[in-house]
């Protein structure tokens, strides 16, 4: 495919800088790479701890508890490296699990901390609504063409969209965002560029995506300063600790997800007393939809999990969420809960 292999060039530009090698952490494939040049920054991340003294400290080199969890078992993981929860930071880090001695580390520009980090021979196939979006030309095409579509179905537009949200997250202001299934990071950066947080994870499974959400990063150098720092990692698999995140916000995602349950599940882990999180999806059908249509329409979209209004609020309480509200236009609808 011509177009995604001429994408797959313009994506890698850390590959023709020089960057050393992690020097604690290195996972098992690692080589030397590039030298990055990212602008520098003082934020510091605000969840660390200071480690025992027998795992050693280096004079500008520190270890600590960081506020990522394993995967597997979800300890917390030490961290080498400076700190911070920016590109520049994350990038010149290395992580490992205590308990299951587990290392990870950047790749390229994101941070993989999915279950099959470091894994040679084993590649996890996700289903087709999963799939598609790992691909480099829909990644590519996401925000030029194929996000401007979903106006079609009642969705109001990102900047209406991210005012929206924002209205929903006041009371998780200065913690921590996570973005679960960011795509190309549209929402990430507006997150980012509000400093309404003190940090922002741009997180999705897909490698390309987060590739090319790095792509427009670069392009704004404001956004190289902020505390926002890309990740890879499963959603129904988060590698946070349980109660360490203020604020969750999934873009036009949960009827991508093999399972909205899990997902869910794992979400309201994640975030604290008081956390909030927002959401906004394609509806199966609306209450103003008539039943003929509802037939077809379960019949037609299989390969996604649509859901009703009333699905969604339920798998929320089930969870474990309180405070449930909603908005709806058409087949648009935003949600929000929050974590008693």
């Amino acid at each position: 495919m011509a177009v995604a292999s001429s994408f797959l060039h313009q994506v890698h530009p850390l590959r023709q800088t020089s960057f050393p090698k992690c020097p604690y952490f290195p996972p098992h494939d690692s080589q030397l790479r590039p030298r990055l040049r990212f602008p520098s920054s003082t934020i510091r991340a605000s969840s660390v701890v200071a480690l025992e003294p027998e795992l050693g400290t280096q004079q500008n080199q520190k270890s600590e508890v960081e506020l990522f969890a394993c995967p597997v078992c979800y300890e917390p993981l030490i961290r080498k490296g400076p700190p911070g929860i920016n590109l520049p930071a994350i990038y010149r880090s290395g992580f490992m699990c205590k308990r299951c001695s587990k290392s990870y580390s950047s790749k390229d520009i994101y941070l993989d901390l999915t279950v099959t980090a470091g894994s040679r021979e084993y590649v996890e196939v996700k289903p087709t609504g999963t799939e598609l979006f790992r691909s480099p030309l829909v990644s590519f095409l996401y925000e030029r063409g194929w996000r401007q579509n979903f106006n079609r179905s009642g969705f109001p537009g990102p900047d209406e969209e991210f005012k929206m949200a924002q209205e929903y997250f006041k009371s998780a202001e200065g913690g921590l965002l996570v973005d679960v299934s960011c795509g190309s990071g549209l929402f990430s950066r507006k997150f980012a560029k509000s400093g309404t947080y003190s940090g922002v994870i741009a997180l999705d499974f897909s490698e390309n995506m987060l590739r090319q959400c790095y792509n427009f990063i670069k392009s704004d150098s404001t956004l190289l300063t902020t505390n926002l720092a890309l990740v890879r990692a499963d959603v129904s698999r988060l590698p946070f600790s349980s109660g360490s995140v203020a604020a969750v916000h999934a873009g036009a995602a949960l009827h991508c997800w093999p399972s909205p349950s899990n997902a869910v599940a794992e979400i309201t882990r994640i975030l604290r007393s008081g956390g909030v999180f927002v959401g906004t999806t394609f509806l199966l059908y609306n209450s103003s939809t008539p039943w003929i249509l509802r037939s077809l329409r379960q019949r037609s979209l299989q390969n996604y999990n649509y859901l009703t209004e009333e699905e969604i609020k339920d798998l929320c309480t089930s969870c474990g969420l309180t405070n449930y509200s909603s908005k709806v236009q058409q087949s648009f609808i935003m949600f929000s809960a929050q974590k008693p």
